[in-house]
């Protein structure tokens, strides 16, 4: 095994021998669950949502929505979308829908959920390349949910103010240019993860606790059941796979174009990745497949694009083997169900269809 970016240093990785761990180990589910546990305890601890305001209402194309705010414990207030069926009489299940990174961090939300106004431009962009042009949020909201969309850490209402970063990190980018700051977002992402590190915890617990505050919310609303799951592509399903992980109250979880072996993206793909898939806290036995399997027999959907071209198909293959062993070692195969599409980073409409059809059936809709 070598890397392509390490280039000269490319015998580092059979020297450092924590990929020869990673493929060989089996860690058991309960030991998963704990490492993960510890790991995301560090961002602090669950208290829920504080002063939840709701912003503004409306109704659209069947649908009412909310726009909400609420207090996480630190920086700016969180700002979440919450859809629902207009002719709702009772309550529903719950969705949690996770955006992605995308390399975009000036919107959050805005991405996959529409309110009754035109999205941005940008955001139209982005749906075409990533979604085939849905606001997929308000799709699954009218086939019998309250979807909830969230902004992440460091995205959308949750970003750090262009002129509190660094003059090296925004360099020539100006307030209002989107493009401009998604660049110094990126580079700046990097001085946030120092920070993590500095404070005792990581980027990606940083990110699951606010995902779990926000499981909270929705799972104390009155419109909802106690049935809820969660999904999201690319960054957006790493933190369904972390919140899969790390809270029991979840039902089920989706995971879209992001799930493949840590040793598969060490050639070419660890320079395309945020730091929230490369946490410094896992263990070198510990893998991607082992976090998203270790609440079996929980239902669990990850859909896999065969020309991913940030997750190498080889790796997304063992991922799929070894979280389907996780599974039947835990006697529930079934409730495991792996999909592989053509084409590449994507969340198309044949996976959006195939995706709520799942869901419909774990979450027993009628």
């Amino acid at each position: 095994m070598s890397s392509t970016h390490l280039g000269v240093y490319g015998d580092w990785i059979e020297h450092a021998g924590a990929p020869a761990v990673r493929e060989s180990a089996q860690p058991a589910a309960d030991q998963v669950r704990e490492i993960v546990r510890r790991m995301v305890s560090t961002a602090g601890d669950d208290d829920g949502p504080s002063d939840v305001r709701v912003e503004r209402r409306w109704t659209a194309d069947g649908l009412v929505g909310e726009e909400i705010s609420y207090s996480v414990g630190f920086g700016p207030r969180t700002r979440a979308r919450v859809l629902k069926p207009a002719d709702a009489t009772g309550p529903l299940p719950g969705v949690l829908a996770l955006h992605g990174h995308d390399g975009f961090k000036y919107y959050g939300r805005e991405k996959i959920a529409d309110t009754d106004e035109e999205p941005a431009a940008e955001m139209r962009a982005l749906r075409e390349q990533y979604y085939e042009g849905r606001a997929y949020a308000n799709d699954l909201a009218a086939q019998g949910y309250v979807v909830l969309a969230p902004d992440a850490f460091c995205w959308g209402s949750r970003r750090f103010p262009l002129a509190e970063m660094p003059p090296q990190v925004r360099e020539d980018a100006v307030d209002g240019d989107a493009a401009a700051y998604n660049a110094a977002a990126g580079r700046h992402e990097h001085l946030v993860e120092k920070y993590c590190t500095l404070l005792g915890t990581t980027f990606a617990a940083v990110v699951a606790r606010e995902d779990r505050i926000a499981l909270d919310y929705l799972r104390g609303r009155d419109d909802t059941t106690d049935r809820t799951a969660s999904i999201g592509l690319s960054g957006g399903g790493c933190r369904s796979a972390l919140l899969r992980a790390t809270s029991s109250e979840l039902t089920a979880a989706v995971v879209v174009g992001m799930m493949g072996t840590y040793n598969s993206l060490l050639d070419q793909n660890v320079v395309s990745h945020t730091w929230m898939l490369m946490p410094r806290m896992f263990p070198p036995q510990v893998d991607w497949p082992d976090v998203a399997a270790c609440q079996a027999p929980a239902p669990l959907l990850v859909q896999y694009n065969r020309h991913d071209e940030l997750f190498p198909l080889g790796g997304e293959e063992a991922a799929h083997e070894r979280i389907s062993a996780q599974y039947a070692a835990a006697g529930s195969s079934a409730s495991y169900v792996g999909q592989f599409f053509d084409g590449p980073h994507k969340f198309d409409r044949a996976m959006q269809a195939a995706a709520f059809t799942w869901l419909r059936d774990v979450l027993a809709v009628k």
